[in-house]
Parts: structure tokens; sequence; C-alpha cells
């Protein structure tokens, strides 16, 4: 298996199938060469692993690729306009394309023109990619590199740098500078920003925006990174509903870089999480995190960029609990079990609680605090749920309507104060009322 030595100085050998190499072979001897490219060249200089193979071909015609592809799986042309074979084989499948140049000829994503070329050179069929560290090659099998722009040296130095003109033909490169400018821990140079800041978003659909911002916020990587790429390129005059916090854009940085840290962690303020953070809680605090200078406005800046009813549901809440929350909360627990209530839990409150520096808080164990008192009550994932229930009213010879209705809620009322502690003394309560 070929060796490749990262920017780090080791040796590194990155997972490829045995199967791909045996085609790369296949490929060489009928006269074409196979590159790998994009993100996996990227990601193994860096030493990590990745199986996302796709396969760029030179020097050999479409008509005569499919067949020799077509002896290890099932082939589908994808698009013949895009020269792109998708290979299906038991447990793998990888893409093969051919060198190609596009043309912009109309509005939006898909006003391209692609033009194949199997003569082109791996240089000039670099020219479309859009960042320099994504525009490197690996031919096969010996992973021989391939770098017409420099990209292992703006690798080395943390810095994004688009290709060529063509970077301006798909303006969703301005917002995939942002989240690999925090995936990579990148800053963008001086003369990429002056080219983001000429283009507009104005043609981009709701899903590509959301896309983007998902990958910036929830990828690991440093989030106060993209923001600054976000700020550099001038996005929040585009984006006005996006606020600094307390007036800093630093701190709002901050705030995000400790939310990245908390949303994986296993622990929290020196306690487990209540329970690992699922994919649409995690999504709901990284928003949450980028929105938390902007509860006024965070709504109308969510449904800019989705309908996910649960982030529109959950994250204005949340920030409007943190904006207004009272630090005597954490020792006034009917306030604590009704604020539970509201938020259907506090474990997202408590999350964005500690990712906020202490500094902003009369007590700097505030976090601390909020999560113990949140745990202890049981408060963190779920709301308390009334103990009194419709059921248990029948059985005592009530009828449905709205006066079951009513009892049920006083009843509840009564156990966020703590006066009625389990369903027992729910019933016993109930049969004094009646009584």
């Amino acid at each position: 298996m070929a060796k490749i030595q990262t920017l780090a100085g080791e040796w590194f050998e990155p997972e490829l199938p045995s199967r791909l190499l045996k085609i790369a072979g296949d490929i060489r001897d009928a006269g074409g060469r196979a590159f790998l490219v994009g993100g996996w060249v990227r990601d193994a200089l860096l030493g990590k692993s990745c199986r996302d193979y796709d396969i760029e071909v030179y020097d050999m015609a479409q008509d005569s690729l499919v067949p020799l592809l077509s002896k290890y799986g099932r082939t589908n042309l994808v698009g013949k306009a895009f020269g792109v074979i998708h290979l299906a084989m038991k447990g793998l499948s990888l893409d093969f394309s051919f060198p190609r140049t596009e043309s912009k000829v109309g509005y939006g994503h898909r006003g391209f023109v692609v033009h194949t070329d199997e003569k082109l050179s791996f240089k000039e069929a670099a020219l479309r990619r859009d960042f320099t560290i994504n525009a490197m090659g690996m031919e096969l099998p010996e992973l021989t590199l391939c770098d017409p722009y420099g990209g292992i040296d703006d690798l080395k130095t943390h810095t994004l740098r688009h290709v060529g003109p063509a970077f301006a033909e798909d303006s969703l490169r301005i917002l995939r500078g942002v989240q690999f400018a925090s995936r990579f821990e990148c800053t963008l140079a001086p003369a990429t920003v002056e080219l983001c800041r000429t283009l507009s978003l104005d043609d981009l659909s709701v899903e590509r925006l959301f896309e983007e911002f998902k990958k910036w916020l929830l990828k690991p990587g440093k989030p106060s990174l993209g923001l600054r790429a976000f700020l550099d390129i001038k996005l929040d005059g585009y984006f006005p509903e996006i606020s600094p916090f307390k007036g800093s854009w630093d701190e709002l940085g901050k705030i995000l870089d400790n939310m990245s840290q908390l949303r994986d962690s296993s622990e929290t303020a020196g306690k487990e999480c209540a329970a690992p953070l699922t994919d649409a809680q995690k999504m709901e605090f990284a928003f949450a995190a980028l929105l938390c200078g902007s509860a006024g406005t965070s709504l109308k800046f969510l449904e800019r960029i989705t309908n996910e009813t649960h982030l529109l549901k959950v994250v204005p809440l949340v920030l409007d609990a943190l904006q207004n929350l009272d630090e005597n909360i954490v020792n006034d627990i009917p306030a604590l079990r009704r604020l539970a209530v509201k938020l259907n839990g506090l474990q997202l409150l408590c999350l964005l609680v500690q990712s906020v520096p202490d500094r902003y808080y009369k007590s700097p164990s505030l976090a601390k605090d909020l999560w113990k008192s949140a745990g202890d009550y049981g408060l963190l994932e779920a709301a308390p749920q009334p103990y009194l229930t419709g059921k248990m009213l029948m059985d005592l010879g009530f009828k449905p309507g709205k006066q079951m209705g009513e009892i049920i809620k006083q009843s509840f009322e009564l156990q966020l104060d703590g006066k009625i502690a389990d369903a027992e003394a729910a019933i016993a309560w109930v049969k004094e009322q009646k009584a």
C-alpha cells in the first residue's frame, strides 16, 4: 500500500480499496491516467482518512472507460453532459469523471454548460475548482501529488485562496469559504476576500444556504474563524439579522468555539451530560449559539434559510430565555420547573449558558449551579409531566369535558410549586376538592 508524507512530516498510509487500485492499474494499462481529487487529497495530506473517493480519468475516452469499469460492477452514466460514471460494487461505490471545463450561461447554480475533454491537462481542468486546497490530485496507484496552484503551501499557512476567475461563476463558493475557514482553521487570502465581496447570494436556493451554514456550525473545526471570514466578506450586511454578542463579534466567536467543544463533549460543567445530544439538538445548539446576540431577529434569520420546524420553534424560545435569565432561578425550583415546561427541558439553555463567558453573569458559578439544579430535579432532558391524568379523573367518576381540563391544570400548577409530589398526592387533592 502506498504511503504519503503529511504536512506534519509523518508517514501516513491512507485507506484505499484494493479494487480501486486494481481499476487504476487497468486504466493505466489502457493508456489512461487516474487521479484521486478534491477532499480526499486534502484530508490525506492532513493525516486524515477519507472514504469519499472521487476519481478523475485523463487520456481515456468515455466509451473506453465504461466497459473497463463494467468488469467490476454495475455502471451508471449519471449524466453524459457531466461526464460522470457511477460504479456500484458490493460494499463500495465510486464516481469516475472526466476533466472538464464549465461555462456560466444562465442564472443560478444550474446555469452552466459543461465541456468534457479527456485531453485536458490536470492544471487546465483544476482551474474550475474553488480553492487551491481542493485543486490538488494524487495519481493512482502510487499517490503521486499533482499541485499546480500551490494548495499544499496554502494548507501549511492555513490560507484559503481561490484558484482562478471561474470561482466567481458559483456564488455558493462565498459560503463554502466560510465553512472551510472553520473546518480547516484558515483565513481567506485578501484577493479572495475582495472577489467574494463582488458576488451576490441572491441566486442561491434556501436549501443551499442552509447546507453551508450547517457545515460551518456542525462540522468539527473552529467556528470563530468561519465568523471571521463571514465578516471579512461583509456577509453581516447580507444577513443583518445576525448580531454581535453584547456588541462584540469577538465574544460571539468565543461562544461559537465553546459551543463546538461542548456539543460533542461527554462532560458539561464537570458533570456527565443527561444524555448525548441528538442530531436535531446539536443543530438547535449550534444555531442558538450563532444567534445568541440576536434574540429579537433570530426567527427572521432562520425563516430566510430553512423551514425546519424544530429550529424555528426551539431557537427563538431558548434565546429569549437566555436573554431574560434571572440568576436567582437556580434556587427558585418552581420557576425552574416552569421554564423547563416552556423549553421542554433545560439542557439546551444550560449548554448555552456554559458557552457564554462567565464574566457576563453576576455569579461566576451560574453555569455549574444551573446545570446541577436542573439535573437534581430531573429537568435537563424533558419537562415535568402532570401526575394527574384524564383516566385517573374518569376512574374517580368525572366525565370528559372542560371541568376535567381545569382540574388537571390546577393540579399541575400545584405540582410545579412542589405542593403535589406524586400521583397519589394528586388524587388525594382531587378528592379533597370533590368533598
